[in-house]
């Protein structure tokens, strides 16, 4: 059995997140985590920020957001374990073997091409949904609360 955790439990940890991650790296830059995708990219190929200057824009917020998006996964991960008890493994959820089919193949290939459309989205609207909810809504921003109504 899953134990669920009450939703204002996990605002209040949000808020603290908000609060360190604010306090310890500057409030002059959103929370989000899109931005992180070019960030490493210029790491991984290594491309010139003088050429690429959309690179020197986000130098400073990428680095602190590669390790947000690490905890995010390192907390999930060891929530699954030990306080919902929920962990599995699974390349091809139970929803979507309901709602679609049983193909690994078929999963994969469409994670894989909506995940790119949500980036390519994501830098063309100029940050991501985690941005909106995650920075907007905490700072009562109007549009970050329609969006938030408009994807819940």
């Amino acid at each position: 059995m899953i134990r669920r955790i009450p939703w204002w439990v996990g605002g209040i940890l949000m808020a603290l997140l908000l609060l360190f991650a604010f306090s310890t790296f500057g409030a002059d830059r959103p929370i989000g985590a899109s931005t992180y995708v070019p960030y490493f990219a210029g790491i991984l190929f290594d491309l010139d920020p003088e050429k690429y200057t959309y690179l020197k824009e986000i130098h400073g917020a990428g680095s602190w957001e590669g390790v947000m998006l690490l905890g995010a996964l390192v907390g999930a991960f060891l929530t699954a374990i030990f306080i919902t008890k929920s962990f599995r493994v699974s390349i091809v959820p139970t929803a979507w073997k309901k709602y679609k089919n049983s193909s690994v193949t078929s999963r994969l290939t469409w994670s894989f091409v909506s995940g790119f459309l949500m980036i390519v989205g994501a830098r063309l609207a100029g940050g991501c949904t985690s941005g909106h909810f995650l920075s907007g809504m905490t700072q009562t921003a109007i549009s970050s609360m329609i969006f938030g109504g408009v994807v819940v």
